[in-house]
């Protein structure tokens, strides 16, 4: 029961996930959800939880990235750290290393803030971006053999950023009652994730 909200083609749609990032998603029933829900991300009550691949390892095992994001000056698609544009918008990203392997690692991301492209911004400026980021990693796919160093297999495992949002947790915009709501690894991500574990331990 929506009266337009969100539009014809996000019907209530409460938040945004990037194009290619798979995951957990909100979609409101009603008006009254929609509000009640859009006040919960305005006022930043709702937590979300990322799980990411990325190239290279981080050098510290937790941190908090606090670097403003506005778009890029040269490619408008783009976002990137603008320090001393006035347009840019302050973002905080809290990161923390779940797993290193030989060339890679898995993070656990908590942004703090909501801005476009913000976690793949925000990892790329440690010198880390998310797996498969054509954006933000200068590389689209990677293929099993790159992971096993055998330039035989040309088996194309991952083809999109690896990045996925893992949980939500906010309150029921009824009942007021916390809630969290999870997703599994999408199969692309868990199958780069096994491999990784099997070829590639640090």
């Amino acid at each position: 029961d929506l009266q337009g909200v969100g539009g014809e083609r996000r019907p209530g749609i409460v938040h945004r996930l990037d194009r290619d990032t798979s995951g957990v998603i909100l979609v409101a029933r009603n008006d009254v959800a929609h509000s009640r829900l859009a006040v919960q991300f305005e006022q930043r009550t709702i937590q979300k939880e990322y799980f990411a691949l990325v190239s290279g390892r981080p050098e510290l095992d937790r941190d908090v990235v606090d670097r403003p994001i506005g778009v890029h000056p040269y490619q408008r698609e783009k976002m990137a750290i603008r320090r001393d544009e006035t347009s840019a918008r302050s973002a905080q990203s809290y990161y923390e290393v779940i797993e290193r392997f030989d060339g890679f690692a898995a993070v656990r991301v908590l942004p703090k803030t909501g801005r476009t492209h913000q976690i793949r911004v925000h990892l790329g400026h440690i010198g880390c971006p998310v797996l498969c980021d054509r954006h933000y990693g200068g590389r689209s796919q990677i293929t099993r053999g790159e992971i096993r160093r055998d330039p035989q297999d040309d088996l194309v495992l991952l083809d999109r950023q690896a990045l996925h949002a893992r949980r939500v947790a906010l309150r029921h915009p009824k009942t007021g009652q916390p809630m969290e709501i999870e997703a599994p690894l999408a199969p692309d991500i868990a199958a780069v994730l096994e491999e990784l574990r099997r070829w590639r331990s640090a």
